[in-house]
Order: structure tokens, then C-alpha cells, then sequence
């Protein structure tokens, strides 16, 4: 049997503050990764609601329609990382009821099953205008001259951007061609779909350009008048938001580090003291300052793994109860979307986990340094 391991499971950690610091600093490191984890995602997602991942329009100031497949649709759809490309009529208009008006984006979806003339409405609209579903709607469509429409409300959703600047209303693409005066192979834009883990800022850039640069080479005058536009160049604004958010997590990681590595020291100059006697037997016995060293570190580490285990489990505990319930709301205005979003990405969390482990276990090299500072002939005789 190994002495360091067989003493450090004689020896107690004196530092139950510590040890709680230790497991407060876990569930914080884990929440703020899977909140930041949640925003990109529900963001994401968003935006890819409203505009998709790319869009595909005419090169125009003005609203016109495209062809719904473009000779180079095969190329664009072999490109990695493409799911599809889904042709969308969209239309600005402004929603009556009663003495209550407001500007909405109407948006023609082929996939939409219901009947002609329904419509579903963002629950933020139907709060301002007190519309439900099963009401009629008149909408005002402005252009060369004001066309009105009367839809029935079909069903109420919540869009993660729900905005009041930023409210969409999903409609069939049907009924916005006869009310556009498009045919059936025609749409004001193509959106393009990616898999989710290509709606980063830099692969939605690049798959942009790849798309650009087919229509631009393709030879076909039809190609070459469209514009290519990423999500990220349509809402810079918001990726922005969530870089600057996963800086803050990065910060609230080293700062979460410091103070459990600081009352982790503070616990383990504790440990050290109580047992001045034990280290300078075991230097009498011929053991090294390093070797007693580890022997500290050890119940350290103990601690340290437990209290990870603990503020695991309390902060994906409250990841499934947040990704349930929405327990904890938040002003769309400022945050963009309408609860608290989390996110359980097991790779970011092991990840965090282990550089946090690992900051924490070198800062506890530095008490250890007091090992040497030991004479055992002092500490031995004075016992």
C-alpha cells in the first residue's frame, strides 16, 4: 500500500466554508454556461424563424419576386452544412381592431396546412390589438394601392424575438401570391436553412459567400441580379450581443475560480497548521516536501471534486426546472426573448468543469509551499 494516498484519507478538511464556496462556485460556472448556451440557441433559432439562416432576394430597393428554383439550386443545396431552401412570400402590413392599429411583417409559408385566409399571431400582438384565436383580423397591405385582407386567427405563438418593432405573422404563401400577384413559381425570397451547428457567426458568413459566389458564376442573368444576405449581416446587432455575452461568462468563470482557489487556500492553510506535527514526522520518516505535498493536496482535491458534484447537480436541477416551467421571465425589449433560455450542452459543461477543477487545484500549490517552511526538529520536539 501507497503511504500518500492511505494518509490523506486519514486527514479532514477543516473548512466547511470553503467547501460550500466551492459548490456555490460550480452551480454559478455551470449556470452561466448554460444560460449563454441557451441564449445563442434560442437567438439563433429565432432569427432563423423570422429570416432563416441566409436569405436570397432580389438585388432591388424594391420588393420583387425571384424564381422559385434557380438553376444553381442543386450547387447551393450540395454545399456543407445546407438543409433546404424554403421560397417565402413576405409582405409588410398594418393590423386594424377596433381603434388599435400596428405594424406587422406578414410572412407566406408553403408548409402552413390551414385554409385560405388564416393566419397565426405573435401572443405579443395579441396583447397590444386583444386579439385570440378564432377572431377576424383586417390587415392593410400598402403598395402600389392599399389592398386589405380579413383573416381569421388560427392560432397564437410565441416567437423567441418577440418584439414590439419585430412582430411576425405567419400566413400561407397561397394566399400572399394572389394578394402580390405572383405565380406559383415565384416568392420574394429563399430562405436557407443550416444545421444547427454551422449557425455560428463565422460559418454563416462563409456558407454566404460560397452561395454568392455560385449565383454570381453561374452564367444565368437570373442568378446574377440576387442578393445574398446572412443572418448575421440582417441582425448584426444581436450576435454582437452574444459575444459580448460570452465574454461575460468567461469572466464570471475566472472570477468563479479566484474565490473558491482563495477559500480553498484559506481551508487548506488550515489543514496545514492542525497538522505541523504530522508533516514534520513524515519528513523525519524520509518523506519528501513533495510527496507530503500531494498527500495535502489530495484532501483537497477530495473536496474540490465533491463540491463540483454538488453545484453539478443543483444547477442542472435547475436547468430542468427553468427549461420546463419559465419559471424566471425577462423583458424581450432588453433581452431579446421572453424567459430565462438554458441550454444543457454536456461538452461546454464537462469543459467548464474540468478548467475550473484545474485553476482551482493550481492555486492550491501555493499553500503547499508552506510544507517547506516546516523543521521537523522543531515540530517533533515541541510534540
Amino acid at each position: 500500500m501507497k503511504a500518500g494516498p492511505f494518509i490523506s484519507r486519514k486527514l479532514k478538511f477543516q473548512g466547511g466554508v470553503a467547501a460550500a464556496s466551492i459548490a456555490v462556485s460550480f452551480l454559478v460556472i455551470i449556470l452561466a454556461v448554460a444560460i449563454s448556451s441557451g441564449f445563442r440557441h434560442a437567438i439563433r433559432e429565432g432569427v432563423a424563424a423570422m429570416t432563416g439562416d441566409i436569405r436570397i432576394t432580389a438585388n432591388s430597393a424594391e420588393v420583387k419576386p425571384i424564381p422559385v428554383h434557380l438553376p444553381s439550386e442543386e450547387a447551393v443545396r450540395a454545399l456543407p452544412g445546407v438543409e433546404k431552401l424554403t421560397p417565402v412570400v413576405i409582405r409588410q402590413g398594418i393590423v386594424r381592431s377596433g381603434d388599435r392599429i400596428h405594424g406587422v411583417l406578414v410572412k407566406g409559408l408553403p408548409d402552413r396546412v390551414d385554409s385560405s385566409l388564416c393566419v397565426s399571431i405573435p401572443a405579443r400582438l395579441g396583447s397590444i390589438l386583444g386579439l385570440g384565436e378564432g377572431d377576424e383580423m383586417t390587415t392593410y397591405f400598402v403598395g402600389e394601392k392599399v389592398r386589405v385582407r380579413r383573416f381569421r386567427i388560427s392560432a397564437v405563438h410565441h416567437d423567441l424575438l418577440e418584439t414590439d418593432d419585430n412582430l411576425v405573422v405567419y400566413a400561407s404563401i397561397d394566399d400572399l401570391r394572389r394578394l402580390s400577384g405572383m405565380g406559383e413559381d415565384e416568392a420574394t425570397a429563399l430562405e436557407v436553412s443550416v444545421r444547427g451547428e454551422m449557425r455560428t457567426a463565422a460559418a454563416l458568413e462563409e456558407i454566404s459567400r460560397r452561395i454568392g459566389n455560385i449565383l454570381l458564376t453561374s452564367g444565368e442573368e437570373v442568378e446574377e441580379d440576387l442578393l445574398v444576405r446572412s443572418s448575421v449581416s440582417l441582425y448584426p446587432q444581436l450576435f454582437d450581443w452574444l459575444d459580448l455575452l460570452d465574454f461575460n461568462v468567461l469572466l464570471i468563470l475566472v472570477l468563479m475560480i479566484l474565490v473558491a482557489g482563495f477559500n480553498m487556500i484559506s481551508g487548506l492553510l488550515i489543514v496545514l497548521f492542525r497538522h505541523i506535527s504530522t508533516i514534520g514526522t513524515l519528513k523525519t520518516l524520509g518523506m519528501t516536501d513533495r510527496g507530503i505535498g500531494k498527500v495535502f493536496l489530495r484532501v483537497a482535491s477530495s473536496v474540490v471534486f465533491k463540491g463540483m458534484l454538488v453545484g453539478n447537480v443543483l444547477a442542472l436541477a435547475f436547468c430542468l426546472i427553468q427549461g420546463t416551467t419559465h419559471l424566471i421571465p425577462l423583458d424581450p425589449v432588453n433581452y431579446y426573448v421572453s424567459w430565462v433560455p438554458v441550454h444543457v450542452d454536456l461538452l461546454w459543461i464537462v469543459v467548464a468543469d474540468a478548467v475550473a477543477y484545474g485553476g482551482i487545484m493550481l492555486l492550491l500549490l501555493i499553500p503547499t509551499l508552506f510544507i517547506s517552511r516546516v523543521d521537523p526538529a522543531k515540530t517533533v520536539r515541541a510534540e
